[in-house]
């Protein structure tokens, strides 16, 4: 095959370390971010906080090293950065300005303080520690003190103890001479510590244990009865056969009822030692002059700066500091980059509480319709920009703070040829259950009658679907005396 020369002309995209750089910032989160940026600052001397507590002449970087202003104006669609913030005060990367007069940040502290306040924690004690504090001081002796903590180590994170003691009895040295009985009483005092019903193997014995803690009282035996011998009525709500094989009247078990759920059926998780997790939002909404306005939040938003030292001694060795050059243009684009990003952020929350505003108004149930796809036609975006600042982006609002993914949803079909939002609808299946009459509850079937009688057509197994989803009980759990 004689070998040919052909001219070939296609196009394809090309993504520049900038573009790169701009679309991982973009879908990081607040925490996320932080630590990017911590990252870029070991790394690059040319870039540093911006600290509110440095003088006037430092706190602006020289307006030949921080770029044009026309340049601002590159985005990796076009059309992401043409919009400004709502106002100067949300601009805290805004070049040639003197920053240390925009308001404080979080990350704006001094670099002497060494005090990270996010890694101060309450010192949590977990359910072992706890048990074992209460054995130590128990007048056991050294033996039964053994078998004690050697079941305490059985117990899962709620308390119970799942394994039987005969299993139990296999896993201890023969050598040691324990035998069954020794473990039944070891069990015993285990289940004697505080909080009461650890140490149990069901939750019928649990709540039992819970309930022998108590002074005696015709309620309190009444509810040992139930819980002992007709726990699985209870749990059906036939309270006609309980009354009846109690030989009880409506009134003493509608108190032994309320005794039995005060209880608690997972005793040790109280010490579980979960982490509680706090979230700073990205912006904040507030009601001004009749129209909800989005701002920025400082304390969410990283201050940066080009550093005057490193830049200063470019400036005057310009052929020796290649290195240096690179790095400030890395700066740079970290700069543009970061306050890009919360532009974007900006300009999406503010579409979305101006198509949301009657949930601001009067709360879920006039939550409409919204898809990623409407914001972002309207604010000229791709979709997959909008998907990307909506992620773990949070937004503090009178109502509570929410991640921005909480305003889109599906929609249910009306019978006015219109649509309601999923979240409005099960807000109204809340607000019909919440009302119901706890003696006849509302059945799916007639919970979906109702929502058609104000237009809104769904389904038995859609209603089903939604209660679940807000974790309320069906209506044979929900029915009481």
């Amino acid at each position: 095959m004689k070998p040919t020369l052909q001219l070939k002309l296609s196009q394809h995209l090309t993504l520049t370390p900038q573009l790169q750089q701009s679309i991982k910032l973009l879908q990081l989160s607040t925490l996320e971010l932080n630590q990017e940026i911590e990252r870029f600052l070991l790394e690059n001397p040319m870039l540093e906080r911006d600290d509110p507590g440095m003088n006037e002449s430092a706190s602006a970087p020289p307006p030949n090293l921080v770029g044009d202003k026309d340049n601002r104006d590159e985005n990796h669609n076009g059309n992401e950065n043409t919009a400004e913030p709502a106002n100067n005060d949300q601009a805290p990367y805004e070049e040639g300005i003197d920053w240390s007069n925009t308001g404080s940040g979080a990350s704006s502290k001094s670099d002497d303080d060494d005090t990270d306040y996010h890694e101060i924690q309450a010192a949590s004690t977990t359910l072992r520690d706890h048990l074992d504090t209460q054995v130590a001081l128990s007048p056991l002796s050294d033996r039964d003190r053994m078998l004690v903590r050697f079941l305490i180590e059985a117990l899962d994170d709620d308390g119970y103890l799942h394994q039987s003691l005969e299993e139990l009895l296999d896993l201890l040295p023969p050598e040691l001479g324990f035998d069954l009985d020794d473990l039944a009483i070891a069990l015993c005092h285990v289940q004697q510590l505080e909080p009461a019903g650890i140490g149990a193997r069901s939750p019928q014995e649990c709540l039992g244990l819970q309930l022998r803690t108590l002074p005696d009282s015709p309620t309190r035996d009444l509810a040992l009865t139930v819980v002992e011998q007709h726990i699985e009525l209870l749990a059906e709500r036939n309270f006609a056969q309980i009354k009846r094989l109690t030989h009880c009247d409506d009134d003493a078990l509608r108190e032994a009822q309320t005794l039995i759920r005060s209880l608690d059926p997972h005793p040790g998780s109280r010490h579980s030692g979960e982490e509680t997790r706090y979230v700073l939002p990205d912006v904040v909404v507030r009601k001004i002059r009749g129209r909800w306005t989005v701002f920025l939040n400082h304390e969410a938003m990283p201050r940066l700066r080009i550093n005057q030292l490193y830049a200063n001694l470019l400036r005057q060795n310009r052929e020796r500091g290649s290195g240096l050059a690179g790095q400030l243009q890395e700066a740079r684009w970290l700069i543009k980059n970061v306050q890009q990003r919360f532009d974007t952020i900006l300009r999406v929350s503010q579409a979305i509480v101006d198509q949301q505003r009657q949930f601001f108004d009067h709360g879920e149930v006039a939550m409409r319709p919204l898809t990623l796809r409407e914001i972002a036609n309207q604010l000229e975006l791709h979709e997959s920009t909008v998907s990307r600042v909506t992620t773990q982006k949070y937004m503090a609002t009178p109502r509570g703070v929410y991640e921005l993914k909480y305003f889109f949803g599906s929609h249910v079909a009306t019978d006015t040829g219109g649509a309601a939002s999923s979240t409005a609808i099960r807000a109204l299946i809340r607000q019909l259950i919440e009302a119901e009459d706890r003696k006849k509850p509302l059945s799916d079937v007639k919970i979906a009658g109702l929502l058609s009688q104000q237009g809104i057509m769904v389904a038995r197994r859609t209603v089903a679907k939604y209660r679940e989803a807000l974790n309320i009980p069906p209506v044979s759990l929900r029915k009481t005396l």
